[in-house]
């Protein structure tokens, strides 16, 4: 079983940048063949989607209101997937999950409920201050 670990949360300003990683561990579908994703969840709203990666050559998509902002990538010598977040606002307050579809067949499902993704992690919270 895959297991998704998030890190690199914490309090900003706003206008400020802030770098997420996840890194999965654990038995299973080989880290380099699924697609993996960001989502977010702010105080009394539901959970969105923000970024997604595809397994090679590493396709990315964002959420319209991430677009330019935000920046996703893989390593798969480290099993690991980062969000590089520029120009925050304080409404990008959030916990962000890293997730990972493990039975698509590597690229994004974007048609797909929550892309896909069946695996996730538990969090890390991102705080914006204005």
């Amino acid at each position: 079983q895959v297991q998704l670990a998030e890190s690199g949360g914490g309090v900003v300003q706003a206008g400020g940048s802030l770098t997420l990683s996840c890194v999965a561990s654990g038995s299973g579908r080989i880290f380099s063949t699924y697609a993996l994703g960001w989502f977010r969840q702010a105080p009394g709203k539901d959970r969105e989607f923000v970024a997604a990666i595809s397994w090679s050559p590493g396709n990315t998509y964002y959420a319209d209101s991430v677009k330019g902002r935000f920046a996703i990538w893989r390593d798969n010598a480290k099993n690991s997937v980062y969000l590089r977040m520029n120009s925050l606002k304080p409404e990008d307050t959030a916990v962000y999950y890293c997730a990972a579809d493990l039975t698509g067949p590597g690229q994004i499902r974007a048609g797909a409920y929550n892309y896909g993704m069946n695996v996730w992690g538990e969090g890390t919270l991102v705080t914006v201050s204005s």
